[in-house]
């Protein structure tokens, strides 16, 4: 049976099992928006390409599947470029799909003509083009298929906009499975003798892939072997923070007993994650270390200084052959100091009573972060989904609040600005049993903050917290450092967020003192919309540096 490319490439999305496509429309795509009037698939109706994107991204995070976002040519593609740039840093899988030109006007300087390969070649996996209408499925299978393979990334697909209403008896394709990636018995033997051998072994966990749990398996080994588990930056909900084994992130914000105990390790298996810039303190860090390197890319994209045995194998894959691998033997001599100091060292660091609220949080300073996250961990219990863009304003959430269950955190490990709002709108959708709340700064939220509009349209209820001190504060911060008394540039000027929400229909708070955030945190939380709460904080408050709070 005949059938427009438009519409077999939604039949493909189907058989893929894609549950949500994230959307900007445009006249450009108009026969897969046809197709998708009759789908399974929910359309979520977006109010920039940017947050479509984000959206996606967070989905393809928390469910391990490829996310999918939609947008127009030109100008759409071009507020798309921040989540491609996203997913391929932070290693997420992606499809993007843009709207086209038709194949006639090429290389006419048309209306909204631009150069998708020449755009997206160096930010993404694969960039391709539907040429041939029979092809439509084929290429969208493959896409998939890309996205979520090996090292997961984006992958941006092109849609002519005059193919797209060409027929075609092309049957519906795929989906074709990624190979399973495992390690070898004598790969994980060799792997045991060296964690035998070491008096310092350290696990460092992170990048995708954690969805089913398998951290928590992995804490259990590392427990029974004395081997502290360190997660990279923005992936600690890898594994649960009440294991006994559990040492702390590394990164932004990182205290210095927990980098110190990083640094000390005489050998480090990183496991679905890299040595990289973020997580090494701008590449200074455990370089001397003995390193063992798993992750399902071979060419170790990222990775930087030596690795002495490479396993390629994804996270789940890795774990599962854990269990024929006897924790007493990996083990051999080492007593339990080395693990018990590192799990100290990090208990230390995530105290936030308030004998131990941040530094410079003072009580004539607004809102006390410290004491303000502990009671949004109180009431979350290790259970929500976090969600985060960029900004200082986010690490009192990054120490103060646990992770107990995986596919919990989503946050852009490129610092990129805007993913809070639009990756809670997500999480609320695609796990609307869960908790989704976004943390962010005055900066960040307002980057795409009209989301709150999709959440209200598609039924979803995150809670946001803006932390509010009027300035871009992390880069006030750095202009402190090197051009002290001398502030240019990052100064803002901001409406009343509790009425911002309420004119969406939403729940709005907006808290001055330490002690109405709580019963502020409370109403938002029994609220059956979505809630915001706006937390006034002085442009004096700053995450204190990592010397601070050695712990």
């Amino acid at each position: 049976m005949s059938q427009s490319a438009g519409h077999l490439i939604v039949r493909t999305l189907e058989l893929h099992g894609v549950e949500r496509v994230y959307a900007v429309p445009g006249e450009s795509y108009l026969d897969v928006l046809d197709g998708l009037h009759d789908s399974s698939i929910e359309t979520v109706v977006c109010r920039h390409e940017g947050g479509a994107g984000f959206m996606a991204l967070s989905e393809g995070r928390l469910t391990g599947r490829p996310g999918v976002a939609m947008v127009t040519r030109g100008p759409g593609a071009a507020n798309a470029m921040i989540a491609v740039h996203t997913a391929w840093q932070d290693a997420t899988a992606l499809v993007l799909f843009v709207g086209l030109i038709p194949v006639a006007d090429r290389e006419r300087e048309s209306f909204q003509e631009f150069s998708l390969s020449g755009w997206f070649g160096s930010t993404a996996k694969r960039v391709m083009t539907i040429d041939d209408p029979a092809r439509a499925g084929e290429l969208v299978d493959e896409a998939m298929r890309i996205a979520a393979s090996g090292r997961p990334g984006p992958v941006v697909v092109g849609l002519p906009e005059d193919l797209l209403v060409e027929l075609t008896d092309a049957p519906v394709t795929g989906p074709t499975a990624a190979p399973e990636l495992a390690p070898a018995g004598s790969e994980m033997r060799a792997l045991a003798e060296r964690l035998a051998r070491a008096e310092r072994p350290a696990f460092v966990v992170g990048g995708d892939g954690w969805q089913s749990g398998c951290g928590a398996e992995l804490a259990a080994f590392a427990e029974a072997a004395g081997v502290p588990v360190f997660a990279d930056w923005r992936a600690y909900d890898a594994v649960p923070h009440d294991s006994g084994a559990w040492a702390g992130w590394l990164g932004y914000g990182r205290a210095d007993a927990v980098a110190q105990g990083y640094a000390q390790a005489d050998l480090l298996v990183f496991v679905g994650c890299a040595r990289t810039d973020v997580l090494s303190d701008g590449y200074t860090l455990g370089f001397e270390a003995q390193t063992v390197l798993i992750t399902a890319d071979p060419e170790g994209t990222a990775h930087a200084g030596r690795i002495d045995q490479q396993i390629v194998s994804t996270p789940a894959a890795f774990v599962s052959a854990l269990a024929a691998t006897d924790a007493a033997t990996a083990r051999g001599a080492r007593d339990g100091a080395w693990l018990e100091g590192r799990v100290a060292a990090q208990a230390r660091f995530a105290e936030h009573r308030a004998d131990a609220s941040v530094p410079g949080a003072l009580a004539d300073a607004g809102v006390d972060l410290g004491i303000a996250f502990g009671e949004l961990d109180d009431r979350l219990n290790g259970e929500a989904i976090l969600t985060f863009g960029a900004g200082n304003a986010t690490i009192w959430a990054h120490r103060f609040v646990r992770h107990l269950s995986p596919a919990s955190l989503v946050g852009a490990r490129n610092g990129a600005m805007g993913l809070a709002v639009p990756g809670a709108v997500a999480a609320s959708l695609a796990f609307p049993d869960r908790r989704a709340v976004a943390v962010c700064g005055d900066g960040d939220f307002l980057m795409n903050g009209q989301e709150i509009a999709t959440a209200v349209a598609h039924g979803g209820k995150p809670l946001v917290i803006v932390v509010d001190n009027g300035i871009y504060g992390t880069i006030v911060q750095h202009q402190e450092k090197h051009y002290p008394g001398r502030p240019s540039g990052t100064r803002m000027a901001n409406p009343d967020f509790k009425a911002w929400m309420e004119s969406f229909g939403g729940h709005g708070e907006r808290v001055e003192t330490t002690e109405a955030f709580a019963p502020a945190l409370d109403r938002a939380l029994a609220a059956d919309a979505p809630a915001l709460i706006h937390v006034l904080i002085s442009s004096e408050v700053m995450p204190p540096a990592p010397d601070e709070i050695a712990g």
